[in-house]
């Protein structure tokens, strides 16, 4: 059941940084980050961290995996909204 939970869980974080993806596509297909705060995308980063090396040091490849895949989409929303600021 451990397992399963932690599979379950991996996928969760999956699809966080699905989520994350869309954001991207919508500033890059309106080329503004109009409404997108920059802020709370760089704190969403920092706290994906720290989820990266919690997974690490407690051994957890899903949460590790999980969260490297969401820092991934959110950092990259975090900078399409820097280069995107002002249009």
């Amino acid at each position: 059941m451990k397992d399963i939970i932690a599979v379950i869980f991996g996928l969760g974080l999956m699809a966080n940084a699905g989520l994350f993806v869309i954001q991207a596509v919508k500033i890059v297909k309106n080329k503004s980050a109009k409404g997108v705060s920059t802020i709370t995308f760089a704190g969403f980063s920092i706290l994906q961290i720290t989820g990266i090396l919690h997974g690490y040091f407690q051994n957890d490849m899903y949460l590790l995996t999980g969260m490297a895949a969401s820092l991934l989409a959110c950092g990259t929303v975090t900078i399409l909204s820097v280069i995107y600021k002002n249009r």
